[in-house]
């Protein structure tokens, strides 16, 4: 029996995830917000907006603009929107809307405000349990999905043979999959990654080369391992079971590599025009799109503080970005102590 697969969100990774899928031959079930980007992709087959290369067959897509709709025509529902929009999306949603659903976030932030992973949201606001619940982690940039250039795809669960199931559903010709059981750590791990992206960015605006920027990607890769281990003990005395991460694999040291240094990250991106000068009002009102490192910064920046793991590149990255930081300063600081 096919599974009914929806997608809750109408970016640029939503409609690669859309056309992994629909390449598949899977039909989805996908809410997308504006009416008007519905009857453009039902007339004319690809998003306007987003992707505009990638054109799909609308005979295997169910257009929506009602979320709860989706969500209950789905046995499997993607989830794909900013962090920071999620609770908005969902809280028109009843609080049985997942029951007997598999979720799948396809989000690298946290729930701003609460400073929430994914899946202690879910839990805590529609009861989804720990066994029904995975994610999607990189590296895999949505462009090079549109351009069938070959990708991996993570895939996390509590259950490793039901994260192997879920995947099956995305692996092709040009998407390989991977799966493992580190729930909490690949999703710390998305969420950081695009803070040190920034990071990255703004070293390229302030104009440091190669040979810096390498050593700054070194050092946050440190610095996250450092994260996940406080993040992990501190778990470990909240009665949660601990998880080995395996920092050398894709989902950790490979998305942070190419989020730092791909032209496609919008993180570094969004830092690159930071470090050149501009306001982050102004590259918001430029850029146009989300970038999530900027509200991941401060969500890290408070949960640290009861978590205590030496971060001194993220803090720093936070003072610039939420504090008015001067950037060269900051940088500055940090050359003395990396390593």
């Amino acid at each position: 029996m096919a599974n009914h697969i929806g997608i809750i969100g109408s970016g640029s990774w939503s409609t690669a995830l859309a056309k992994i899928l629909t390449d598949n031959n899977n039909h989805i079930h996908w809410w997308i917000r504006n009416e008007e980007t519905i009857k453009h992709m039902q007339l004319r087959h690809h998003n306007k907006h987003y992707l505009t290369s990638v054109y799909f067959d609308t005979s295997l897509l169910s257009l929506n603009s009602r979320a709860a709709e989706v969500v209950a025509a789905s046995d499997i529902v993607i989830l794909s929107v900013p962090s920071a929009f999620l609770p908005a999306v969902l809280e028109q949603l009843p609080a049985d809307a997942f029951d007997g659903k598999k979720v799948i976030s396809a989000i690298k932030g946290l729930v701003p405000v609460t400073n929430q992973l994914i899946n202690d949201y879910l839990a805590e606001r529609f009861n989804v349990p720990a066994e029904k619940y995975f994610t999607i982690t990189g590296p895999c940039h949505a462009e090079e999905v549109a351009n069938e250039k070959l990708s991996y795809l993570t895939f996390s669960g509590t259950d490793l043979e039901e994260a192997e199931s879920i995947a099956a559903h995305f692996t092709n010709s040009y998407l390989q999959t991977i799966a493992n059981t580190d729930l909490n750590g690949v999703q710390l791990a998305a969420v950081l990654k695009n803070i040190y992206a920034m990071g990255a960015g703004i070293a390229h605006g302030l104009e440091y080369g190669d040979n810096f920027l390498s050593v700054f990607i070194t050092n946050c890769f440190r610095e996250m391992q450092e994260f996940l281990e406080q993040y992990g003990q501190y778990e470990a005395g909240s009665g949660r079971e601990a998880v080995t991460h395996n920092y050398n694999a894709s989902a950790y040291l490979g998305d942070l590599l190419v989020t730092c240094y791909s032209l496609h990250s919008r993180n570094r991106t969004f830092g690159n025009m930071i470090g050149k000068g501009y306001s982050v009002k102004a590259v918001q009102l430029e850029l146009n799109m989300i970038a999530e490192g900027y509200y991941a910064s401060r969500c890290i920046a408070e949960i640290n503080g009861r978590i205590g793991a030496y971060m001194p590149i993220a803090q720093k990255i936070y003072a610039i970005l939420w504090e008015q930081l001067h950037p060269e300063e900051a940088f500055l600081e940090l050359e003395k102590g990396l390593i």
